[in-house]
Formats: C-alpha cells, sequence, structure tokens
C-alpha cells in the first residue's frame, strides 16, 4: 500500500486514525511498569514472547532485588535466571541483560542512549526494543512492530510484509508521524480486546467498516 497511496487510500487512513483516537483517545501510555528508562529497557527485553502483565509481576520484586544498572551488572547469571524464568527464554534474557547493563555502565556513562543505532549495539536490542525506548522515553516518532501491529496492520492492508523491520519501514509511509507511537498504543488495545488471533470479535469492531478482513 505504501508505494501508491492514492488519495482514496490516504483519506482511508486518516478514518481509521480518527476512529481510533475517538474510541482509545491520545494520550501516550506505556502497558509495562517502570520509574527510568533502563528499568523499562529491561522490561521490554523480558516482554519478548511474554505478556506485559506477566513481566510487570515479575519486575515488581526484580527491581526491588536490583535497584540500580550496577546491581543487575554484578548479577550472578544463573541467580537472574530464576529470577526471570517465568517470562521464558530466561538464559538468553538473563545473559542479555547482564551484559546490556554493563555496556550502559561501561560505554554510555550508565544512561540510556536515544540514538536507534546506540540502542540496537547493546546486548538483546533490537529495532522492537529500541523504539519502545525512543517512544516511551524521549518521545521520538516511532513504530514499535508486535505481533499485534504487524497481524492488525496486515489485517487492515497497510502492509502484505512479513518481517517486522520492512513493515516498520513501510508504515512509517502509511501513517502520518504524530500518528506513529500512537498506532502502536492503539492496536494493542485492539488486539488484546478486539480483534484477537484466535477469535476476532469483528460484529463488535469500530473498524468493521473500514477493515477489508472482517468476517
Amino acid at each position: 500500500m505504501a508505494k501508491r497511496m492514492t488519495a482514496k487510500e490516504k483519506e482511508r487512513v486518516a478514518e481509521i486514525l480518527a476512529l481510533l483516537d475517538k474510541e482509545y483517545g491520545t494520550d501516550y501510555r506505556c502497558y509495562l511498569h517502570h520509574e527510568t528508562p533502563w528499568q523499562l529497557l529491561i522490561a521490554t527485553m523480558l516482554s519478548a514472547q511474554c505478556t506485559d502483565a506477566r513481566v510487570n509481576i515479575v519486575t515488581k520484586d526484580l527491581f526491588v532485588k536490583y535497584p540500580t544498572l550496577e546491581a543487575f551488572a554484578g548479577a550472578d547469571l544463573e541467580e537472574l535466571e530464576q529470577d526471570i524464568k517465568s517470562t521464558g527464554f530466561y538464559h538468553n534474557k538473563a545473559k542479555n541483560i547482564i551484559a546490556c547493563c554493563r555496556k550502559l555502565l561501561e560505554e554510555f556513562h550508565g544512561e540510556v542512549p536515544r540514538d536507534i543505532e546506540s540502542l540496537t549495539s547493546l546486548a538483546g536490542v533490537g529495532r522492537k526494543t529500541a523504539n519502545v525506548i525512543r517512544g516511551n522515553v524521549f518521545h521520538d516518532a516511532s513504530i514499535v512492530v508486535d505481533t499485534h501491529v504487524k497481524r492488525i496492520s496486515k489485517k487492515l492492508g497497510f502492509t502484505k510484509e512479513e518481517d517486522p523491520e520492512k513493515i516498520e519501514f513501510e508504515l512509517m509511509k502509511v501513517l502520518p508521524e504524530d500518528h506513529w507511537i500512537l498506532y502502536n498504543i492503539h492496536i494493542i488495545t485492539l488486539g488484546r480486546s478486539i480483534c484477537t488471533a484466535r477469535n476476532p470479535k469483528c460484529s463488535e469492531c469500530f473498524l468493521q467498516e473500514k477493515c477489508p478482513s472482517r468476517i
């Protein structure tokens, strides 16, 4: 859709975004609990293949046990693995968290960097995690392609791509920049409540008249 958007297609995108704004509002909100940028970074790393609700349960105690970057950087690997085990893929996550925190201390003076190149240079941080940080911490226009955004964007006809990075760049062409962050927030909410993966409630969806995939 992004390659040759007609005036009609642009109008349809604007109508969909207006409906999302009307239904969910325009306030930015983050579903992962955190008090500092580095806590959000760790929480986002833990959220891979895990629900935000489960991550929030884990980090409630985790951030008490490890209250600083130094604490995470010096953590015992096996002990940290057990602390985060319920989030899944805990071997890699624990290893990456320790390496990430060490690099933040050694190369970034304990500060979470802003630019995507520096963020993705950190262990365990890909474009999705980097864009979560850029959008929620620095309020830089960014598009986070998670499972909801990928699935629903395809349903809406905004993309036909499968690769998250290609979807990200295509959505950057389809969506106006002032909605890049909001779109992700709105689509996550829609994907969890109405347009669920297994049993989408198309008859209840406020986008049904605009969605070519409605059933």
